[in-house]
């Protein structure tokens, strides 16, 4: 018998490295229960009422689960839309999917900062649109370089767009409009860019002329007052130096900034330092002209810094199966939701922390910023007295800004401590870029304040009816448009993220800040007493027929009857109490009548007159809801565009 010959050495080592290779692959590869739980995770914290039906005990099925689709038990498609998700796309979740090649989540509410998505090393398809997402760019998206079609627009993210984005060679289609984008724009010049869109953002400078960039019609970078260039037709002008070639420019004054500290929250006041008499009459001289300058451009941007919407379609030519099934969900996303009311969301924040100082309590895991003896000796400059307290500006001693609002003890004294905080906790959760946040609350006895952001720029009302000596004129209509969609934006979030109710919407507790954008005061204060008794005409006059002069609670329908008066009040410049109960067809000549020198914009006045008669219906059933308030007016702004567009003779498509 033949004696076995034994493995040589190097034989044996490769046979050893095989098995090593194979089973660290195998560790890597996903199982279905890692693709399952994936699913689980993202919907615990995105799904909390439960509308997506994932199961834990269904595991085992989850490749028949709404929206997925799979190949080899491996997740390929996920096609999560219209479904009222109103939480937060949590980190560690949908980025294990590896074999994911389609995600869209569009058309829902979810909030906070979109996570890391690295781990999607196969994603050809993203649609994160039509959301509240906040935060910058994600820069994870760059190491996704199968990624064709991406669109991130109708959110709110901030900061620059990447450079590294000309990096993605692959990109079919980008749109980031409607966001708060600033910045200049990255030189893009992806041979395969088809469809771009970044109008209705913040950006400034130079656009690139790059031949990609030069493809594309002026309007897929209209609504950025900043830009300028060949593109658009527009000359760049250079910067004027007005205190010479080597002065650099002094900062506007401290009181109407926001707290540089990414710690702090309110305004921060600045130290002042010793100088002489000749340097500190020019640092004055200086300081005004500067914030003179600011409060300019501001306006200028306010005026102008409209959003919009165009090309509705998308399409890709990515993946015949995969990016061919992602262009028809696209079409289907843009319907308009038809329930009669978008239930809420979130309840809370998952996870929400309050961290105590005393008696003192910060929101949302909010940082302590100051104690309560802090708070208690700031100095103090009365702001206003409303139907639910008086307003404060604060002065701490660390030279941060804070309102503080001391609600009336009478009006509150049928709810409980525990009750109060409940509340408040959930109140102090809410963060969006067009509502006040509330930072800290404090109760003892019968004494109860809330800590909000100082915001610079007064009211709403004091824009729109100027001060006692002066009678402001009718806003014109695009500022009214801009206004509109804030309100909208912040109140849409509350009803459908929240399931809570703002319950006292009126001019004077629409707060303008920093960039002039409208900011909601005093929201979800109603449910915490049963009436107002001492409210004026104009008040009452925001209250819809089925909650005046009764002790019915406020509801999601009432808040739209407000919205609509608010809208009426935002065009005519006339105070609540002076709407004249009118027909329809006369509301458009008592309209012209307010807004005599602006017969040209009659027929989009008109449209936003369509939507505050909408929102004023006496029946609750009739009226439309936030969302689909807010639908209009992005489809009042893609119609205005699209007329624009038409005008200009070098028009095209994004």
């Amino acid at each position: 018998m033949k004696k076995r010959q034994p493995l040589l050495p190097q034989t044996f080592f490769l046979v050893l490295c095989s098995v090593v290779v194979y089973a660290e692959a195998a560790k890597l590869r996903p199982s279905p229960e890692a693709e399952a739980a994936a699913l689980l995770g993202f919907q615990s914290k995105a799904d909390l009422r439960n509308h997506l039906g994932f199961s834990h005990n269904a595991s085992f099925r989850f490749c028949d689960w709404q929206g997925v689709t799979c190949y080899q038990q491996k997740v390929v498609r996920l096609i999560l839309e219209d479904l009222h998700l109103g939480g937060v796309f949590a980190p560690n979740t949908l980025s294990h999917l590896a074999q994911l090649r389609v995600l869209s989540l569009q058309n829902n509410s979810l909030t906070g900062p979109i996570p890391d998505l690295s781990g999607l090393v196969n994603l050809k398809t993203l649609f994160l649109n039509h959301n509240f997402f906040t935060g910058s760019f994600p820069l994870s998206l760059l190491s996704l370089h199968r990624i064709r079609t991406l669109d991130l627009s109708y959110n709110n993210l901030t900061g620059p767009i990447p450079t590294s984005l000309a990096s993605l060679h692959r990109l079919f289609y980008l749109r980031l409009d409607l966001n708060r984008l600033n910045g200049t724009i990255p030189p893009l010049n992806q041979s395969s860019l088809k469809t771009f869109n970044i109008s209705g953002n913040n950006l400034t400078g130079a656009i690139p002329v790059t031949p990609t960039l030069l493809r594309f019609d002026f309007s897929c970078f209209s609504w950025n007052p900043g830009l300028c260039g060949e593109i658009i037709h527009k000359e760049c002008h250079p910067r004027p130096h007005f205190f010479g070639p080597t002065a650099s420019v002094v900062a506007p004054p401290p009181t109407v900034a926001l707290g540089q500290s990414a710690e702090l929250h309110g305004v921060e006041l600045a130290q002042p330092r010793p100088s002489s008499k000749e340097h500190k009459r020019a640092a004055i001289v200086i300081g005004f002209s500067t914030g003179v300058f600011v409060l300019i451009g501001s306006l200028i941007c306010f005026v102008m810094a409209i959003r919009k919407q165009t090309d509705k379609k998308k399409s890709t030519a990515a993946d015949e199966s995969d990016d061919g099934a992602a262009a028809a969900q696209a079409a289907a996303m843009i319907q308009m939701e038809q329930e009669n009311e978008l239930e809420a969301k979130v309840k809370r924040v998952q996870g929400m922390q309050v961290a105590k100082s005393g008696n003192l309590i910060f929101c949302a895991g909010e940082a302590q910023l100051y104690p309560l003896d802090q708070l208690m000796r700031a100095s103090a400059e009365l702001l206003g007295r409303g139907t639910m307290g008086t307003t404060y500006k604060a002065v701490l001693d660390n030279r941060l800004v804070v309102t503080v609002k001391r609600l009336d003890a009478g009006k509150l004294a049928a709810t409980t401590k525990e009750t109060f905080e409940q509340h408040m906790e959930s109140v102090g959760g809410l963060r969006h870029p067009n509502l006040v946040p509330l930072r800290a609350y404090f109760q003892a006895k019968e004494e109860r304040l809330l800590i909000y952001d100082f915001q610079p720029n007064g009211s709403l009302f004091s824009l729109i009816h100027g001060s006692k000596s002066t009678r402001a004129k009718p806003l014109h209509w695009t500022s009214c448009l801009k206004i509109a969609e804030d309100v909208a934006q912040g109140l849409s979030y509350i009803h459908q993220a929240w399931r809570l109710v703002h319950g006292n919407l009126k001019s004077s507790n629409v707060l303008l800040g920093p960039d002039f954008e409208a900011c909601l005061s005093d929201y979800c204060l109603a449910a915490l007493v049963t009436s107002f008794p001492d409210e004026g005409p104009d008040s009452i006059a925001c209250k819809p027929p089925e909650t005046r002069n009764s002790n019915h609670q406020a509801t999601s329908k009432s808040d739209v009857f407000a919205y609509g008066v608010l809208l009426l009040e935002l065009m005519t410049g006339r105070l609540p109490s002076q709407h004249p109960f009118l027909v329809p067809d006369e509301m458009m000549h008592w309209l012209r009548s307010c807004r005599e020198d602006e017969g040209g914009d009659d027929e989009r006045l008109g449209m936003l007159l369509e939507v505050a008669i909408a929102c004023s219906l006496s029946s609750p059933e009739q009226r439309p809801t936030m969302w689909q308030v807010l639908k209009m007016l992005q489809e009042i702004k893609e119609a205005v565009l699209m007329e624009d567009a038409e005008l200009d003779p070098l028009s095209g498509m994004c």
